[in-house]
Formats: C-alpha cells, structure tokens, sequence
C-alpha cells in the first residue's frame, strides 16, 4: 500500500507516519509545510527507512500536489494537516481558513483530477481519509454523547474551519464521486505532542515548576484519546470502512480539566518527586472565548463495524506520556526556549 499523508511531521501525523512505516509496512509519502507545530524530531525512528519519503510542500500549492500524485502513485490519501489550536484561532482565523478549508479545497481537486485518470480497478479501490475533529459539533449537555448523526454546531474559527473542510469532503464525495471516508476524533494526548496543548504544557510546566494555569473553574470535560490508539483507529477506517461513511473516533476517557490537571501533578509526584506537591502549582485563569463545556464520543460504530478498541485507559495513558516527557527532554527542551515557551494564547484585546 502507497499512501499520500499531509501533515505527518505533527502530532498524530507522526503517530500514523512511524504506524504505518514501522508496524504496518505501507510505504508513506509525508507532505507537511513544517509550520511552527511541526517536528520533524518525531520522525527519526522512519526518516531512513526505505518506505518512507518527505516533500516539504504547503497543501495550497496545485502544482506541488499534481507532481507529488503523479510521481508517488499513491494507493490512497490520509489527509491530517491543519492548524488545530483553538487558542490560536481566536487571535489568528486567516490562517485556519487558509489551511484548513483552501488547503482541503485544493487537496480534493488534485486526488479528483489523479482518481479520475486511474484504471477502473484502481480507481475503484482509491481512498480519501480526512480526519477531523469532534469539536465540529460544538458543546454537549451534561448528559449525551456525540455521534455520527449529530448535527455540526462549531464554536471557535478553529472548529469552523473543520467543520467546513469536513463538508468538502463530502460534498465531493456526493457531486463527483470520489471515494471518500471522514473521521472525527475526540482530544488525543501521548508523546511527541507540541507543547501548546492542555497536557504537555502541564506537564512541562509542572516539571519546571511553572504555573500551570487551568481555565475558568476547570469543569470543562474533554474525552481523551490516546494518539496511538487513535492511528491504530485510523488504519482500520482506511482500509475498511465504508465510502461515503464517517467514524468517531474516542476513547471513552471522560475528564474534567481540572481533573486531568491533578492526575499530571499526580503522576509526576509519583515519578520524580520535587519536595511540595504539584498540585500547589495550580491557578485558576480567565477562561477562554467561547469555551466549549462538554465534548464525549459514542465509539460505537467503529468498534463493532471495525473492531477496533482503545487499548490505553487515562491512567495508562496518562502515565506513559509523563514518562515520555521526563525521558525526552532533548525533543521539548528546544521548543521551549525557541518556538513557544508556554505563554497564555487566545486572549482577544478589547
């Protein structure tokens, strides 16, 4: 299997990158920009590995992709670049509009133009996998669970732009036929995860003894989806999964921010204790603009029609990406004092 990835130097990216080339034996062709949140750090275990390529390439650029379809023949796409911090979204839509919708817009046109010169065979067995995001569906009550027939109802300019790359998708499916799947996935956590995000920017700030900032009263629940167990789900839906279908993806792990914020101080305690407890770190900040309260997936479809299942409860998960971290300092050390070292982002100046 040859298949065309986009954004595989980020986090799940990555993930998919070192699944596929390492466990699975696919050969991968990574098209990533190497925006701010890329790392191509995280590909050292494949990067000389004989099936695996790189193009540094935008996703905006046509001629870039209609060289790369025609010189790579991929079996497929998986298509995972995006700009995906809500926070930033609030102080910068351009560029989430210009990424996450232009570039989708422009991904879909050059597989159509590809798909459509295939062979009958080849063309029958082509796949477009867009992976998404649960937050196109905006905020749950306390009770319910999000599933594929929710209606979307994003929140933030991050989650419009998702939600409008996801109509993309299928309307291209619907209007010219191409053979396409989407995934939307619930918060994934792990190694290599850019320290922007609620759990790596904890647990750096708590190994540092930072403040570590927890928004409004810290109840805004999240379900939490370990990346590797996420890639394992993404394999199965592109190989298996019905055309024209979508999947959520989740991992059954309900937590309350503040929750996750005090098992991190927990673990950390537990694995490289500093004298006072963690916990003593916290404060609570303003929340964010428009925060959603409650996001939780019903995985129901993908486990019975795929067979796929979380194999990482929180606690295991949680537990081994502490680990990670504590024994990965050469990975974050840079991106700390180079590229982003824990600022509040997201705040509007009114």
């Amino acid at each position: 299997m040859r298949v065309l990835i986009t954004g595989g130097a980020g986090f799940i990216g990555s993930a998919l990158c070192r699944h596929l080339v390492l466990d699975v034996g696919w050969t991968v062709l990574n098209i990533d920009k190497l925006t701010y949140a890329a790392n191509l750090r995280s590909l050292d275990a494949v990067v000389c590995r004989p099936n695996y390529h790189f193009l540094q390439a935008d996703i905006c650029d046509r001629g870039i992709l209609k060289g790369a379809f025609s010189d790579f023949c991929p079996h497929g796409v998986m298509h995972l670049a995006a700009e995906s911090h809500v926070d930033r979204s609030i102080t910068g839509p351009a560029d989430f509009v210009q990424s996450n919708v232009i570039g989708t817009y422009t991904l879909l046109e050059m597989s159509r133009d590809y798909w459509s010169k295939l062979p009958a065979k080849a063309r029958g067995n082509f796949r477009f996998h867009h992976i998404s995001t649960d937050e196109v569906y905006g905020s749950l009550p306390p009770e319910g669970y999000f599933s594929e027939q929710t209606p979307y109802d994003p929140r933030s300019p991050y989650s419009a732009s998702k939600a409008a790359s996801d109509h993309f998708v299928q309307a291209w499916h619907e209007t010219y036929g191409l053979p396409a799947l989407i995934s939307n996935c619930s918060n994934n956590y792990g190694p290599y995860h850019f320290p922007e995000k609620l759990i790596p920017l904890t647990i750096l700030n708590a190994i540092e003894g930072k403040p570590l900032p927890v928004y409004g009263d810290g109840g805004n629940i999240r379900d939490w989806l370990y990346v590797e167990d996420h890639v394992r789900a993404l394999v199965q839906v592109f190989t298996k999964g019905q055309v024209g279908s979508r999947y959520n993806i989740g991992g059954r792990c309900e937590r309350t921010n503040i929750q996750v914020v005090n098992a991190i101080c927990d673990v950390l305690d537990d694995l490289a204790p500093s004298g006072a407890p963690r916990r003593q770190l916290i404060s609570f900040v303003p929340d964010r603009p428009g925060h959603d309260r409650r996001y939780a997936i019903d995985p129901i479809k993908v486990e019975k029609e795929l067979g796929w299942r979380a194999l990482e409860t929180f606690e295991t998960g949680l537990r081994k990406t502490v680990l990670w971290y504590l024994n990965n300092n050469e990975w974050w050390q840079p991106l700390r004092k180079t590229v982003y070292a824990g600022d509040r982002l997201g705040l509007l100046n009114v």
